[in-house]
C-alpha cells in the first residue's frame, strides 16, 4: 500500500487497530462477504500491483452516470488490516450507502480479478456536494465513539482530531511548467494544496505546548483595580452591547498586518489596545493570532511579539503554521525536521513530543558526500547528532519552516522520498508503495518582509520539490500541507477561540461573528471566506492591488491598515457611535439604574 495515502498506527496501537485517516477522501467502502467491511481506494498511476483489485458492478438498468461519479475499478485493501469497529470504516460505508440509496437495484458486488488486467487510472477529485450528502464528521478515532466526550464545537476531547482536506489537487508544480497556466489563483487550485484524500490531524486546544499556566510579561502598564471596577460598571449599564461584544472575535495574520519582520506597524499596536479594553465598554474582545509564520517554539515567539506589539500575546491565543502539527507526535516517532534557523525547529519538535528527531545537519555530519556543495563548519559538526542512518528508518518528513539551504534540504528529502521506507542508502523499487509521507507547515508562495517586495516562502520550496520528484520518478508527489487556507487550521482556530473565550469571559462558546484580517488573498482571505468568516484585506503587506483582489475578494472589505479594519468591524457589530477609547471619568450612576457606584470626577 502507498504509505502517503494512509497514516501510521498511533503509538501503542496494534496492527489490527490501525486507522487510515489519510484515505478519508479517496476511500469507498462496501459490505463484503457476510457483512465484513472492506475499504477500497483508486489505483494510482505508478502504484504497485501487489494488492488485489475489485470491480464495483450494478445492473445495466443503473448506468454508471447514475452512481454519483463513482468509477468502476478500485484497488482493494486487505480487510484484516482494519478493525471491525473502526469509526473510519463505518462512516465511509455509511457515506457510500447514502450515495447509492436511491439506486435500490445496485448490487454493490465485489468481483476479484487479476491486478495486471486493469489499466492504471487516476481518480478525479470529488467533494461531498458531488454525492449530494452532507459532509462527514471530521472526527476519526480508534476509541469507542459511544464513550467520547464532546466539546462545545462538537469535537471529541480525547486524542487528535483528524480533519479531511476540503479540496484536492495532485501536483501544483504542473501549473508552473511548460505551456500550462502559471497563475497561482486559488480558483484554479480549489483552495487546497493537499494531495487528493489527505487528512490533517490537529491537537486539542489544551496541550503541552500551550499550557494555561504559561504567561509572559506584559510590557504595558498593568490595569489598575479601579479601572477594572469602572469597566464592570460601564458594562453593567449596557448588557445587550456587552453580549454583542462577546459574540464577535478577530483572527489576525501577523506578518504584513501587525509587523514587518521585527518592525511594528504602528496601527497594529493601537488596534490591539482597543481589543484589550481601551474601548467604550472597557471589555476585552476575543482575538487570536493565526499566522503562517514558523520556526520558533510558541513561548519564544509570543514573548517576542509581546515586546514588538507592546501588547500581551499569550500562547493560549497564538497559532503559527506548525502549531497544529504537534498532533503528529501521536503517529510518528522518528522524523526528519527541515527548515528554520540553526536547531530551533528541533526544539519545536521536542516541545511537541516527538521522540527521535533528525535534522539535515545530523545526516551531513554522518556522510558529508550526501550534500557535495555544502560547506560544513566545525561548529555545525560539533552541535550535530550523527548516527548510522543506514540502520534507521525515518518515518516521516516534516518541513516546519522555510529552508535556509535549498540544495542540501532538497537533496536529503529526495533521497528519503525515493528510499525504501525512509532508510538512507536505499532506493525503492516502487516510488509510491515504499515512500514515507511528507508534511509542510504552510503553502504560501510569497511572504512580506522588510524588503520592499514580498519574498519567496515555503510554498516555493514545495513546488520546486514537487517538480523535481515528478521529473525523477514520473509520478506526482503526494503531500500534506497545513497552515492557511487549509480547513484543519481553521478548525483548530475554533478550538483555540473557544478556549480563549472561556479564559476571558468564563463562557465556553465560539463567537458567531469572526473577522479574519490578513494581507494575503491566497491564504488569509480565501481560507476565511470558505470557512464562513468575515474577511478583511489590508494593503500593508502582500496585497497592493486595486479595489479588491480579483480572484479571492475579501467579503468585508479592503482597508489601508489593520486599525481601519478593526474599527469598521467594531462599528458594524456594536454601532456606528461605538467609542474606540475608555473614558476613565465615566459616571456609571448617571447611565442607568443597573449601576451602583460613586461618582468619578
Amino acid at each position: 500500500m502507498a504509505r502517503p495515502l494512509t497514516s501510521p498506527r498511533r503509538l501503542g496501537e496494534t496492527e489490527n487497530e490501525r486507522v487510515f485517516p489519510f484515505v478519508s477522501r479517496t476511500v469507498v467502502a462496501f459490505r463484503y462477504g457476510t457483512g465484513s467491511r472492506v475499504v477500497c481506494y483508486p489505483q494510482l498511476t505508478g502504484a504497485t500491483a501487489r494488492h488485489g483489485h475489485a470491480v464495483l458492478s450494478w445492473p445495466a438498468s443503473c448506468g454508471s452516470s447514475d452512481i454519483q461519479g463513482f468509477d468502476t475499478e478500485y484497488r482493494v485493501q486487505n480487510p484484516s488490516q482494519f478493525s471491525s469497529s473502526s469509526p473510519l470504516v463505518s462512516q465511509h460505508f455509511l457515506k457510500v450507502e447514502q450515495a447509492l440509496h436511491h439506486h435500490s437495484q445496485a448490487t454493490k458486488t465485489l468481483h476479484h480479478i487479476k491486478p495486471q488486467t486493469l489499466p492504471p487510472f487516476i481518480m478525479p477529485a470529488y467533494d461531498d456536494s458531488d454525492f449530494e450528502i452532507p459532509p462527514m464528521s471530521p472526527t476519526y478515532s480508534t476509541k469507542d465513539s459511544s464513550n467520547m466526550h464532546l466539546n462545545a464545537n462538537g469535537l471529541s476531547t480525547e486524542g487528535a482530531i483528524e480533519i479531511p482536506a476540503t479540496r484536492s489537487s495532485i501536483s501544483e508544480a504542473a501549473k508552473y511548467m511548460h505551456n500550462l497556466s502559471i497563475s497561482p489563483s486559488m480558483k484554479d487550485r480549489r483552495s487546497s494544496r493537499n494531495s487528493f484524500g489527505t487528512t490533517l490531524p490537529i491537537p486539542r486546544a489544551k496541550r503541552h505546548t500551550r499550557l494555561s499556566s504559561v504567561r509572559h510579561a506584559d510590557p504595558t502598564s498593568p490595569v489598575q483595580p479601579a479601572r477594572e471596577l469602572l469597566a464592570a460598571q460601564a458594562q453593567a449599564v449596557k448588557p445587550q452591547l456587552v453580549e454583542k461584544a462577546k459574540n464577535m472575535a478577530f483572527a489576525f495574520d501577523i506578518d504584513g498586518v501587525l509587523v514587518h519582520g521585527d518592525r511594528l506597524i504602528p496601527e497594529g499596536a493601537r488596534a490591539l489596545e482597543i481589543l484589550n479594553g481601551d474601548n467604550e465598554l472597557g471589555i476585552k474582545i476575543p482575538h487570536i493570532f493565526l499566522t503562517n509564520g514558523s520556526g520558533k517554539i510558541e513561548t519564544a515567539r509570543c514573548a517576542q511579539l509581546s515586546q514588538i506589539l507592546r501588547n500581551p500575546v499569550s500562547t493560549d491565543q497564538f497559532i503559527q503554521s506548525h502549531t497544529p502539527m504537534s498532533a503528529l507526535s501521536e503517529y510518528y516517532r522518528t522524523v526528519l525536521v527541515v527548515g528554520g534557523e540553526g536547531y530551533r525547529c528541533r526544539e519545536v519538535a521536542e516541545q511537541y513530543g516527538f521522540h527521535n528527531i533528525v535534522v539535515p545537519n545530523d545526516i551531513i555530519a554522518w556522510d558529508p558526500t550526501i550534500a557535495p556543495y555544502r560547506v560544513f563548519t566545525d561548529e555545525e559538526r560539533a552541535t550535530s547528532r550523527p548516527r548510522d542512518f543506514t540502520k534507521i528508518c525515518i518515518e516521516a518528513i516534516m518541513v516546519f519552516s522555510d529552508s535556509r539551504d535549498y540544495a542540501t534540504d532538497m537533496q536529503i528529502i529526495m533521497d528519503l522520498l525515493r528510499s525504501r521506507n525512509g532508510r538512507l542508502g536505499t532506493v525503492a523499487a516502487d516510488p509510491v508503495s515504499e515512500r514515507i509521507p511528507i508534511y509542510f507547515s504552510q503553502g504560501d508562495l510569497l511572504c512580506p518582509t522588510e524588503h520592499p517586495q514580498p519574498r519567496m516562502s515555503q510554498g516555493a520550496f514545495r513546488i520546486g520539490l514537487e517538480a523535481m520528484y515528478k521529473a525523477m520518478t514520473g509520478v506526482d508527489l503526494e503531500r500534506v500541507v497545513y497552515g492557511k487556507p487549509e480547513l484543519a487550521t481553521y478548525k483548530y482556530a475554533d478550538e483555540v477561540l473557544t478556549s480563549w473565550m472561556q479564559e476571558l469571559h468564563g463562557e465556553e462558546k465560539l463567537p458567531q461573528n469572526i473577522y479574519m484580517i490578513g494581507d494575503n488573498p491566497a491564504s488569509d482571505i480565501i481560507g476565511g471566506n470558505e470557512y464562513g468568516w468575515n474577511t478583511c484585506l489590508v494593503r500593508s503587506g502582500v496585497f497592493q492591488g486595486g479595489d479588491n483582489d480579483e480572484n479571492n475578494p475579501a467579503n468585508f472589505g479592503v482597508f489601508p491598515t489593520v486599525l481601519d479594519a478593526v474599527k469598521k468591524a467594531l462599528r458594524n457589530e456594536l454601532g456606528q457611535d461605538f467609542k474606540m477609547y475608555f473614558d476613565e471619568k465615566i459616571n456609571p450612576v448617571l447611565h442607568g439604574s443597573a449601576a451602583d457606584a460613586a461618582v468619578v470626577v
